[in-house]
């Protein structure tokens, strides 16, 4: 596993399974890709399970994703897994924050839970991470990992985006990732930051 593109594989074109059935995440992938010779088949348009993430950081789970598709699929693979860190509340949710959405992936509840969470804290930093991993049949890994820093607000702002982004303040930004305009998030958000990674590894000419 590499994250640079001396020793990554290169990704020839053609079918990409993204290993993902949040509508949402596959919806922002796809457009990153758009620009590249990628035929986006979606972990749900081919009936793929969506694995139990049983790994303890975001890399563990998205190479458990990712290979996971690969196999079942027999093409090469992209998963991300992504998540919320605060470090006013030991970290959390971190690696669990699909999970503090509940059985309905409600994030209208999850954003609660960490607004109650900190209750009583002054330090209201946060960041997300967004770890891409690409894989294929034959077991090759290639994993990039992305962050966004901020703060969070309260109450939520903005209807764009999924997830804890109407919530996350960015960086330098007057406005949330629930209010920003979809093609600037893209350029600044922590899957963009790990995208690019990707792109210089696995799809500019040269990467081995």
């Amino acid at each position: 596993m590499a994250e640079t593109a001396r020793s990554a594989r290169r990704f020839a074109g053609g079918p990409l399974v993204i290993a993902t059935h949040n509508k949402g995440k596959l919806a922002e992938i796809a457009e990153l890709l758009r620009p590249y010779p990628v035929a986006i088949k979606g972990a749900g348009e081919l009936g793929l399970v969506e694995p139990e993430e049983t790994g303890d950081s975001f890399e563990a789970n998205a190479a458990l994703k990712a290979s996971l598709a690969a196999d079942m699929s027999q093409l090469p693979a992209l998963a991300d897994d992504s998540g919320l860190v605060v470090p006013g509340l030991g970290g959390e949710p971190g690696i669990y924050s699909a999970r503090w959405a509940g059985p309905t992936k409600d994030f209208s509840i999850a954003m609660r839970r960490v607004e109650e969470r900190l209750a009583g804290i002054s330090d209201r930093r946060a960041y997300f991470v967004a770890v891409l991993a690409l894989a294929w049949p034959d077991g090759h890994l290639e994993i990039f990992r992305g962050e966004a820093h901020g703060s969070l607000v309260w109450p939520p702002r903005g209807s764009r985006g999924f997830g804890y982004d109407p919530m996350f303040l960015p960086e330098g930004s007057a406005l949330t990732f629930g209010e920003i305009e979809p093609a600037k998030k893209h350029r600044v958000s922590h899957r963009a930051q790990a995208f690019r990674k990707l792109v210089a590894a696995c799809f500019a000419p040269g990467a081995s």
